[in-house]
């Protein structure tokens, strides 16, 4: 006899929950380019280089990253089902003493 093949989509809450991980996990590869990018301007008219608009736009990438990982870290905090609960202490019924 088969076994019944699993569902073809995964249930909406866990999709969601996967989706902002995946999110989370790209922040910091996208904040690294937003900071890199000062590098690949060209310069001012000027041959000294315009440090206060770059300082600026640094800061504000900062800002917006901080703001990003607020608004990611509520839904990343939640931990809803039996797959998402993890047991840090051992079982003293085990009998193993580690």
């Amino acid at each position: 006899m088969r076994r019944p093949s699993p569902p073809l989509f995964l249930a909406r809450s866990g999709y969601r929950r996967r989706r902002l991980h995946d999110a989370a996990r790209l922040v910091p590869v996208f904040g690294a380019f937003l900071i890199f990018l000062p590098i690949l301007w060209s310069p001012g008219e000027t041959p000294e280089p315009d440090t206060a608009r770059d300082g600026l736009y640094l800061f504000g990438v900062w800002a917006g990253l901080i703001g990003a990982a607020a608004l990611l870290a509520p839904g990343l905090r939640r931990s809803t089902g039996p797959d998402a609960e993890t047991e840090l202490t051992p079982d003293p019924t085990s009998g193993d003493p580690n």
